[in-house]
């Protein structure tokens, strides 16, 4: 059989691995599409994951989560490292599309071959991420990149997802938005690993410093734990990249120091395999939907004959009966 030239898995692989940003832009259009030829793009991208620095930006709309990443890729890129940006646009709850604007305002790293920077619609996953994020991660590290900028949709509270997929979580946020408080308590103060304070020529900036810094304090941590910093920042002019990149590389020493980044990647890959086993579960039931099982269980459920737990369990003793035939 004849393998089209665009689904070409060795052959994306190797040119993604010389630089060609269209190979890499075909792997994640896979990626992204769960396409037939994913397994194998997985496999072959393997060998050369797990090098590159993953850094998420998280934080409220508005709070300079874009303006940041594109600095910090300025900054990067000074320093001679490859840079792959993954920033994901929030997904119409009618349609399904996104703007996908965070790409229009990088466009001055557009012809830079050091960079590579791909808008992702978040097609209704929650988390603040898209559901393909990890593995366009892997693509990403496979196509050599020394650091990984993952920019979240705006997020609230709960959005925290991003924690599992970076080796650090940079939380922003901006005088003038409301209560800080309010705005990182629960899930978002405990993924930070450094809070950038953006925008800090406002009024108020002192005031949200001293807020996080005293949430900061409140927190219980043992002797060697990660304390997380707070820095300030200007990006729009920019000011405070570099501290922000101190910071960062300071937290990449502590990981290296406690063996916290392997167990974060560890952590990381578990999560991708359940995703993946989960997924491959998922079309096994929907098969069944569209065959008489799952509807005949689900009548019985409805008018009282057999409970849920029950309908669950004969589910998934047919579901063991078509994998062992």
């Amino acid at each position: 059989m004849t393998v089209r030239r665009g689904r070409d898995v060795p052959l994306l692989v190797a040119r993604a691995r010389d630089g060609d940003a269209r190979a890499v832009a075909r792997l994640i259009t896979l990626v992204e599409s769960g396409d037939e030829l994913l397994p194998q793009v997985a496999a072959a991208l393997a060998p050369y994951t797990g090098r590159a620095q993953v850094i998420g930006l998280t934080g409220a709309p508005g709070v300079g989560k874009s303006t940041t990443t594109n600095e910090l890729v300025r900054s990067l890129r000074a320093e001679g490292r490859r840079v792959g940006v993954l920033a994901v646009d929030p997904s119409s709850p009618f349609t399904g599309g996104a703007i996908l604007g965070d790409r229009v305002r990088m466009q001055e790293h557009a012809t830079d071959p050091g960079v590579f920077i791909r808008s992702m619609s978040s097609r209704g996953h929650l988390g603040g991420l898209a559901a393909a994020t990890p593995q366009a991660v892997r693509v990403l590290e496979g196509a050599g990149c020394d650091v990984v900028l993952v920019e979240t949709v705006g997020v609230g509270q709960a959005e925290v997802e991003v924690a599992s997929l970076a080796d650090t979580t940079l939380v922003l946020l901006a005088p003038g938005m409301g209560d800080a408080i309010q705005a990182v308590k629960a899930g978002i103060l405990e993924i930070a690993d450094v809070f950038v304070i953006n925008k800090a020529d406002r009024d108020g900036a002192d005031a949200t410093v001293r807020d996080i810094q005293g949430m900061i304090a409140l927190g219980e941590r043992g002797p060697g734990q990660w304390r997380p910093q707070v820095v300030r920042a200007v990006a729009a002019r920019p000011e405070g990249i570099d501290d922000i990149l101190g910071a960062v590389e300071r937290h990449r020493a502590w990981l290296v120091e406690h063996d916290e980044l392997r167990r974060r990647r560890e952590a990381r890959a578990a999560a991708e395999v359940e995703a993946i086993a989960l997924g491959v579960l998922r079309a096994r039931i929907g098969s069944l939907h569209a065959g008489t099982g799952l509807a005949t269980l689900a009548a019985k459920v409805a008018d009282g004959s057999l409970d849920p737990y029950a309908a669950a369990g004969d589910l998934l003793a047919e579901l063991d009966q078509r994998a062992a035939g």
